[in-house]
């Protein structure tokens, strides 16, 4: 037993270390990979605007058309911006080398990372740039200081503004003043963020979905069998007093 104790606070120890590294609070995010509609406009928002920079190499296009109900002419129509057939993978526009030079660090591939980092992670993330005139890009991020990506989404959900306070020489973020309003309104901005993590959290274990249906026939088979079973049952203590 002090062994799986032992073996258990291993795994979760450098989790709990990352955690508490952060020191932000993550905000809860819905994560559903029933909604279709959701899942569509996530992959949408990705292709637009995350594929630029980083690549999702483990996805192929037509693989996520099909698991996400879209057909091949729609995904060449509106989705294929960065290849020629819809059987490549999702690799990133910009070469890794030229953006290492711009931003000092290639972008990493986003495969896995909804798995990595978890939706909570990404959603608040994407929800927490505000703008510091000492950062090299003219963003920060509160739950990633200093990272070098900029804030790509600005023109969606405005500039946006941190507020500290200094408690015995350690600055304590308090809240995010809106500075210049975007074309989304908050609650928008959120929903957008929402299919975006949702989409990334399909993206991260594609195979997820097949199980879905998968159990689905399981629970269907299951529920037979089991009517089977009690007839059978009866069958055999229909003699017994």
């Amino acid at each position: 037993m002090k062994k799986i104790l032992l073996a258990f606070l291993f795994v979760m120890a450098p989790l709990a270390a990352f955690a508490a590294e952060e020191g932000v609070k993550l905000d809860h995010v819905n994560i559903d990979l029933g909604d279709k509609a959701s899942l569509q406009r996530g992959a949408r928002i990705f292709v637009n605007y995350c594929l630029s920079c980083h690549s999702a190499s483990y996805m192929r296009y037509n693989r996520m058309g099909q698991d996400l109900g879209i057909s091949d002419e729609l995904v060449k129509e509106n989705l294929l911006f960065a290849a020629n057939k819809t059987g490549d993978l999702m690799k990133a526009v910009m070469p890794a080398d030229d953006a290492k030079a711009w931003f000092g660090v290639a972008p990493p591939d986003l495969s896995d990372e909804a798995r990595y980092r978890g939706p909570e992670w990404i959603y608040t993330y994407m929800r927490s740039f505000y703008r510091d005139d000492k950062s090299h890009s003219g963003w920060n991020n509160l739950v990633f200081p200093h990272v070098a990506m900029p804030h790509v989404l600005y023109e969606w959900q405005g500039e946006q503004r941190a507020v500290f306070k200094n408690e015995n020489g350690v600055e304590v973020f308090q809240r995010f003043d809106l500075d210049k309003p975007g074309t989304m309104s908050p609650a928008e901005y959120d929903k957008a963020m929402r299919d975006l993590v949702n989409f990334m959290v399909y993206l991260a274990e594609p195979a997820k979905l097949v199980r879905y249906q998968i159990g689905v026939y399981v629970l269907i088979f299951l529920a037979v069998l089991l009517v089977f079973a009690y007839l059978l049952k009866k069958e055999y203590w229909k003699d017994v007093h």
